[in-house]
Order: C-alpha cells, then sequence, then structure tokens
C-alpha cells in the first residue's frame, strides 16, 4: 500500500511539473507578441521578379570608312611547273615593289596562299596534262581609301591580273560603337517607360544592363596615329571618289538588355 501511494504522489509532481513548463511557454510567446507591433506582416521569399521589367535595344550607326584591305591574285599558265613558279615569282615580286614604292609597308603585305596545279585535257581518255598553273594570292592592309584606286591600277600593271576582294574599315569604330550604345540604351528606356505607363506602374532605376552581339569586323586596328586617322577621314569621300573607289558607308551596330526597377 505504501508503494502504491508513492507512486500516485509522484504522478502528482510530474503533472505539477508540466503545467508549469506549459505555462512558461505561453508566457514567453505572449511576451514575444507584445513585442511586433499590432498588424505586422512578416513576409519572406518575395518575388523580386514582379517588381522589374526587362526590355532589349539595337541601334546602329552608319559611318563612311577611311581604310582598306585588298587581296590581288597573280595567276600564271605555262607548259612545265618550273616555267610556272618563275614566272609568277617575278609578277609576284614586282608587284610588291610596286607596292612599297607607293607607300604601303612592308608589315601591310601578305602572301597569303599559294598554289601550283597541272592543267588537264579532260577530253582526252588519258587526261593529259597539258600545262601549268599557279596562283599566288596576295593581301594588302592599312591601305588608305583616298589611294586605293590607284594602288589597285598600278598593282595590274605590275603583274596583278585578278582583285578578289576590297574590305573596308573604319578607324573611329569605337567611339561609333559607343554612340550606337548610347542609342541602344536611349531605345530601351524607351520602350520600358511605355510599358511601365501601361500597366500603372512608374518606372526605377536601372538595376542590370548586358551587352550582345559585338561584332567589331569592320573595326580598324593599324598602325596609323590617331591624328592621322582623323585627318584622313576628313578627306576620305572626295578622295575615293577621285580614285573610282566608292566605299560608301558601314553599319556599326549595338544591342543591350536592360533591366529597370518598377515603382
Amino acid at each position: 500500500m505504501k508503494k502504491l501511494s508513492e507512486n500516485k504522489n509522484s504522478r502528482k509532481v510530474l503533472a505539477v511539473a508540466a503545467a508549469a513548463v506549459t505555462a512558461a511557454a505561453i508566457g514567453l510567446s505572449a511576451c514575444s507578441a507584445q513585442a511586433q507591433s499590432p498588424g505586422t506582416i512578416v513576409v519572406q521569399n518575395q518575388d523580386v521578379s514582379a517588381n522589374q521589367l526587362t526590355v532589349s535595344g539595337k541601334e546602329e550607326v552608319r559611318v563612311v570608312p577611311d581604310m582598306a584591305e585588298i587581296v590581288f591574285s597573280i595567276r600564271t599558265q605555262k607548259p612545265t611547273a618550273q616555267e610556272c613558279q618563275q614566272e609568277n615569282a617575278k609578277n609576284l615580286n614586282d608587284t610588291i615593289e610596286k607596292l612599297k614604292s607607293l607607300g604601303v609597308e612592308e608589315r601591310s603585305i601578305q602572301t597569303s596562299s599559294y598554289g601550283l596545279d597541272p592543267i588537264y585535257n579532260w577530253n582526252s581518255d588519258t587526261r593529259e596534262i597539258t600545262g601549268y598553273e599557279m596562283n599566288t594570292q596576295l593581301t594588302v592592309s592599312d591601305i588608305p581609301i583616298g589611294e586605293a584606286g590607284s594602288i589597285m591600277s598600278q598593282s595590274v600593271v605590275a603583274g596583278v591580273n585578278s582583285i578578289d576582294n576590297v574590305s573596308y574599315f573604319c578607324s573611329t569604330y569605337d567611339e561609333s560603337y559607343q554612340e550606337a550604345l548610347k542609342k541602344a540604351i536611349e531605345m530601351a528606356k524607351g520602350k520600358a517607360s511605355a510599358m511601365a505607363e501601361a500597366s500603372g506602374r512608374t518606372l526605377g532605376e536601372v538595376s542590370n544592363v548586358e551587352e550582345y552581339g559585338y561584332n567589331p569586323y569592320t573595326r580598324y586596328t593599324g598602325y596609323m596615329s590617331g591624328g592621322a586617322r582623323n585627318e584622313m577621314a576628313m578627306e576620305t569621300t572626295a578622295a575615293a571618289m577621285d580614285m573610282g573607289v566608292m566605299a560608301g558607308e558601314i553599319s556599326v551596330e549595338a544591342q543591350v538588355s536592360v533591366t529597370f526597377n518598377l515603382q
């Protein structure tokens, strides 16, 4: 009987202790609730993208090129391979000397390819070789537009018998590209402003800008100084027309993606 009484007393003690712990927990919760101001709502994992708008902008600036690169070919046909090579080499050397005499720097002249092939009589069952043909390609860069026509004409006299390609470049490409970038961002801002207004929001500050599609193919990076380039660019159009070379204009494009905050 004594043990049964002790067990009952132990249970009462445990019950009182549990009640005390529960009361303490309730008291702490009440204190925490009193520390927050009435009506406070805690928001977690808010979707920031709902308050942002991303738009793209693309613009171009048209500029007159002031530099050129010309690809010449010297083609030779002779009965034997040796004669063909010798004749081709003579015409090549004469052309290079002519280019140097016209003021073209040696570092701007590159022998870009060689090719020596037999010429076959395709009407013969035995594929008879009737001669040889050699083609040497010469790439000449750093040519001011105003001198391109004269260089082409006199190179033909020296031994060139094919002009394969003429490419145009702009020494003020970087300045033009920066202008195109500014216009592209302004375009993006205009689009974003209209979209924000239409949706009943106000356009805020820029939160992110990304550049796309940079392709500086027409960017000239030669050896000429900035002063010489700028002076040449002012006289490019008239000089090129006098020489019979019409360079026209080249396009400098910039494309951006801009993210704005919405208010």
